[in-house]
């Protein structure tokens, strides 16, 4: 539930990861996809004022009127906003003035806390929380994107150890199939796009037991990958020959292939998970492996069965490379071939809230697993992300599955 504590350390973890970044890097918005530093941390705030705060303590007044203007991402119900693809262009409120609206909401939020609250405002406290939460993350992937785009190749923060591994081949999980339960428990926070558990039948399948390799996406370049249409879907082959595919993105080959991270441009390691590619990428490898992609009813039932996966650390926001043991949760957040769909039986929320994830229901695809950049407590089997097929900004790799 949403305890002062819990409140203070999601909150506190989001200027952990703004710290290392100066106002001119909050400030830029590098495509209409990316939301400036700035932005996120504002919005987050305005999300429990708006939702919390306003309609729980009669006398709470707002801390600036624009802000709902200037913050709101995509609630309708809540009235007009500022235009997504400008978030970029808005110079003030300042760096520091988002940090002072931040601190004035917290104490405000404390206060109710500590006063105590019933269990329709904690969870509505909880979902803030974990609507922050996931806000960290697109903070990072946004700021990648922005420091990506200066030829200094500039280091958001220095990076820990080289992450000591093996080469190992994949394995393969087999799953007898049947008919198998996913979704969410009811007695654990979960969206309500998780929701409800429900039954699916599966036929027999293998699922690999680690994701694709930037070693075995090599092979693929190295073998025309990008050249021949046959392994393509036909939006993705039009990117290809838009020249917007030739490689995952962040990569570049100067005679020696490297990467540009968080911890700036270094050498590629061929046995890190594969990262920033593509759905149409991603079925295209697929192809050419003579595999497929998993769907996410699959990649649940199996993933269910573990849960370890490395600790989220700021000191090293890029994927490691997988270990002895199957693995699923923490590296690279993996494009399955299902559609992102409602359940059989979901209804979204009513009011406002009820936005929150099922108008998206069409034209994207699941991803599953959680990434290197996904804050603590914020994974779980049940877990759908999603993103349009040609987004690659995210930390997005693959997991191989076959009949």
């Amino acid at each position: 539930m949403g305890t002062p504590h819990r409140f203070c350390d999601v909150r506190n973890l989001t200027e952990t990861l703004a710290e290392p970044l100066g106002p001119e890097d909050q400030t830029v918005q590098s495509m209409a996809d990316v939301s400036p530093t700035k932005w996120h941390r504002a919005h987050v705030t305005w999300f429990f004022e708006e939702f919390v705060l306003g309609p729980t303590i009669e006398s709470y007044g707002v801390f600036h009127p624009q802000y709902s203007y200037l913050f709101n991402s995509y609630y309708e119900a809540v009235g007009p906003r500022h235009p997504r693809a400008r978030r970029g262009a808005v110079s003030r409120p300042t760096v520091d003035d988002v940090t002072a609206y931040r601190r004035a909401v917290d104490v405000a939020m404390i206060d109710m806390l500590d006063a105590g609250v019933d269990d329709e405002v904690a969870a509505l406290v909880e979902l803030g929380l974990h609507h922050e939460q996931q806000h960290q993350e697109l903070l990072l992937m946004d700021a990648k994107h922005v420091l990506s785009q200066s030829v200094l190749d500039p280091v958001y923060r220095k990076g820990g150890a080289p992450n000591p591994h093996d080469d190992r081949p994949v394995g393969w999980i087999e799953h007898d199939g049947g008919l198998v339960e996913i979704g969410a428990e009811e007695h654990a926070f979960a969206y309500d796009n998780e929701l409800p558990r429900h039954r699916v039948h599966l036929e027999p399948f293998a699922l690999a037991d680690r994701p694709v390799t930037c070693g075995e996406w090599l092979e693929f370049i190295d073998d025309g990958g990008y050249e021949r249409p046959e392994l393509w879907l036909s939006d993705g082959w039009a990117e290809v020959c838009a020249g917007t595919f030739d490689a995952p993105m962040y990569w570049r080959d100067d005679g020696d292939w490297s990467v540009f991270t968080l911890h700036g441009r270094v050498p590629l390691d061929p046995q890190e998970p594969v990262c920033h590619v593509s759905y149409y990428e991603a079925d295209a490898f697929a192809q050419w492996a003579g595999a497929r992609l998993p769907t996410e009813a699959e990649w649940e039932v199996v993933a269910s069965q573990y849960t370890d996966g490395p600790d989220f650390d700021t000191e090293r926001l890029h994927p490691v490379a997988a270990g002895p043991e199957p693995e699923f949760f923490g590296r690279v957040w993996e494009w399955t071939s299902s559609s992102y769909s409602p359940y059989p039986g979901f209804r979204p929320g009513p009011g406002a809230i009820g936005e929150y994830n099922g108008k998206f229901m069409v034209g994207q695809q699941v991803l599953r697993g959680g990434c290197c950049a996904t804050p603590p407590g914020h994974i779980r089997s049940t877990y759908r992300n999603f993103f349009p097929p040609p987004a690659r900004w995210a930390f997005s790799g693959l997991r191989l599955a076959r009949d």
